[in-house]
């Protein structure tokens, strides 16, 4: 018997899930065909492309802003090293320009923490978060959210995010450049070594996937969504972005011709075209999270529990349609 007031055919859809882990095989077929229909709805391909233009302008400034915290505590002359270590996903062209430019900046940097270094670095993250507040307008708009936020409240997040992103990378490269040593230090070679040396890179994978869930909690202008709605997203953005960052750097090295195409622009059009497919990528896992939360009656924003319409969230004040329904 369906339950009162509920159709037969919408039982079985997630309707009362408290999380994503508990929406059926046929819930999640409603998700997946309402993402693929948001894509072109939302101009996802036309967003992405501002995203990356605007991740283009922020990224300088970010390695600059890389290199100097790197430098207060590893030698900021082996930071091209460590990325060259992490950039197998990264292409060729791409990397030449990003390899370039942290050369030129460890070259140039101190390891001294005084005043000029901490305006330097502001100045560095105040311009990277151009790109910040680019990836959060697009956010807005997968979340189908109005930018309400003041001036200062928006800068502060956009501020706290690009500087948790940098935080995060030098982390990551800690992590790359520090854990061989140790196992040096430590005597682990051979099999055992080769296991430990091989668990950073899932380490650093999951390290992407809160990174993202970050992202996706706090980057709309929305009631926050409880983080059991955000990771779902997050693990497929980084999944999928590791499978196309593999496969574009594959085209790119063997059948691509960007340099004969642009000429001495090939390398830039190779850079932005990743950052275009990464952005991509990213706004992807955020429709895949804001149509699950949309796939239950459940409050999925943060607690205390909320009644449909007082959510302060688009996405989990409306139940999605499900595939019978839009038939």
């Amino acid at each position: 018997m369906p339950e009162p007031g509920r159709r037969e055919d919408e039982q079985g859809r997630g309707r009362d899930a408290p999380s994503p882990r508990a929406i059926s095989a046929r819930g999640w077929g409603d998700v997946l065909v309402r993402v693929y229909r948001n894509l072109a709805a939302d101009n996802v391909a036309i967003v992405s492309g501002g995203v990356a233009f605007y991740a283009l302008l922020a990224l300088f400034p970010a390695l600059a802003a890389l290199v100097a915290v790197y430098g207060l505590v590893f030698d900021p002359a082996a930071i091209d090293r460590q990325i060259e270590a992490m950039s197998g996903l990264l292409p060729e062209q791409a990397r030449t320009i990003i390899e370039g430019q942290l050369t030129d900046l460890a070259q140039s940097s101190g390891t001294a923490l005084g005043l000029s270094l901490a305006i330097s670095v502001l100045i560095a993250v105040w311009s990277a978060t151009k790109g910040t507040k680019a990836l959060m307008q697009a956010l807005n708009i997968v979340y189908d959210e109005d930018e309400t936020r003041g001036f200062v409240a928006q800068n502060a997040v956009a501020l706290s995010l690009t500087v948790g992103g940098v935080l995060l990378v030098v982390v990551a490269l800690a992590l790359v450049a520090v854990l061989p040593g140790a196992l040096r230090l430590l005597g682990l070679g051979g099999g055992a070594g080769m296991v430990v040396s091989a668990l950073r890179w899932p380490l650093l994978a999951v390290v992407m996937i809160g990174a993202l869930a970050v992202l996706y909690r706090y980057g709309p202008s929305r009631r926050a969504a409880r983080w059991r709605w955000v990771g779902w997203g997050a693990l497929a953005a980084t999944l999928l972005w590791l499978v196309v960052s593999g496969l574009f750097s594959f085209y790119v090295a063997n059948f691509g011709s960007y340099n004969e195409t642009y000429g001495s622009l090939g390398a830039v059009v190779v850079l932005l075209m990743w950052l275009y497919l990464s952005a991509y990528v990213v706004l992807l896992g955020a429709e895949l999270n804001a149509e699950a939360e949309r796939q239950t009656e459940q409050d999925s924003t943060v607690r205390p529990d909320r009644p449909v319409g007082r959510r302060g969230a688009r996405v989990a004040d409306e139940l999605g349609e499900s595939r019978r329904e839009r038939g």
